[in-house]
């Protein structure tokens, strides 16, 4: 039996992340640490929250009490997933983003190296390569890492952290950089679910400036299949980008989202452009593709509508979240409720 230790998994790609594993590995058995912050919901995992095999300690990786906590059984394998994730975010408070993303991930590796585990995989971002011009890819072995958002800088700040425990300490390490994930269970203040649950309630879609920024779209499922791959036949100190064939404008995303939703483009609304906004992202996968043999099999147009009946069919989930704090938010956020 192999013990995985999952931090951040009652999020978005680490509940997803949990369940496929349970369900790929019958004689898995999954920690699950989560400091339980507005993006964490003790509801994505309601499903399993009994299963045996499965054990959830409310904590935060930036404590190492509650860090030891989680190990004090043998741990195989690290996936860390928690995160402060938001660009927004952190534009406006980076404290925070600095806090989890780079000292707890400090206090996770120094656990790890005290307690010596088969592999350490930090779930990292395309956005710690910066913005992209019209054309080419970045690579994982080629492309400099150069972050604009105080999000993104704090993911690169924890990249070299891992880095410098594979190195100098010996730690066993792969760290995996998506592209922009979507699907089941994402908190909605990123693209698509906000822009799906405020279409559903006929309020105005936000986009920033003219909605031509580029993105690759991954669905969560195939992201979590390529971690997995990476976690298992990763080279030790390996970095691999998962990315996806399919690069939209926002605007496109926004008629997608029109579309499934059925209504009409009098909901898009412009909003002022984010400050320092990326204006393309774009991954090269022949590393994870030929080392990995990993390639998305959900195409954008399958996984919209998939992300979409989701949504329509747990509006509860979402009605409950979209309320409070978040409202307060939003607002600041976007100048409308």
């Amino acid at each position: 039996m192999l013990r995985y230790l999952v931090t951040g998994g009652c999020g978005f790609i680490g509940s997803n992340f949990i369940r496929m594993l349970l369900k790929k590995r019958p004689s898995a058995n999954v920690t699950n640490l989560d400091a339980l912050t507005y993006a964490g919901n003790l509801e994505n995992l309601a499903d399993i929250q009994d299963d045996p095999r499965y054990t959830f300690i409310h904590g935060s990786i930036s404590n190492p009490a509650d860090v030891a906590k989680a190990f004090e059984k043998v741990i195989d394998y690290v996936v860390n997933f928690a995160a402060e994730t938001h660009v927004d975010r952190s534009l406006t408070g980076a404290t925070e983003f600095i806090e989890t993303n780079v000292i707890g991930t400090q206090v996770l590796l120094d656990a790890a190296i005290k307690n010596p585990v088969c592999m350490f995989l930090q779930a990292s971002t395309d956005e710690v390569y910066g913005s992209l011009g019209p054309h080419g890819v970045f690579h994982e072995d080629e492309s400099l890492l150069a972050p604009n958002s105080p999000y993104s800088a704090s993911k690169a700040a924890a990249e070299h952290m891992v880095h410098a425990a594979h190195k100098t300490f010996g730690l066993k390490t792969v760290i995996t950089r998506s592209s922009n994930n979507y699907g089941p269970y994402q908190f909605p203040e990123k693209l698509i679910p906000l822009f799906l649950t405020n279409a559903m309630e006929d309020k105005p879609l936000p986009v920033y400036g003219n909605g031509l920024n580029r993105r690759e779209w991954l669905y969560v499922e195939d992201n979590c299949e390529g971690i997995l791959a990476a976690l298992d036949c990763g080279l030790d100190g390996g970095v691999y980008n998962i990315g996806s064939p399919y690069e939209l404008s926002n605007m496109e995303v926004t008629r997608a989202v029109l579309k499934e939703t059925g209504k009409p483009e009098t909901l898009i609304k412009y909003v002022k452009d984010r400050a320092g906004h990326d204006f393309r992202y774009a991954l090269s996968g022949l590393k994870t593709k030929n080392k990995l043999n990993w390639w998305p099999k959900v195409s954008f147009n399958e996984g919209i509508k998939s992300t979409a009946q989701w949504y329509k069919e747990n509006r509860g989930w979402w009605e409950r979240i979209k309320t409070g704090e978040y409202l307060k938010y939003y607002e600041k956020q976007y100048g409308t409720k």
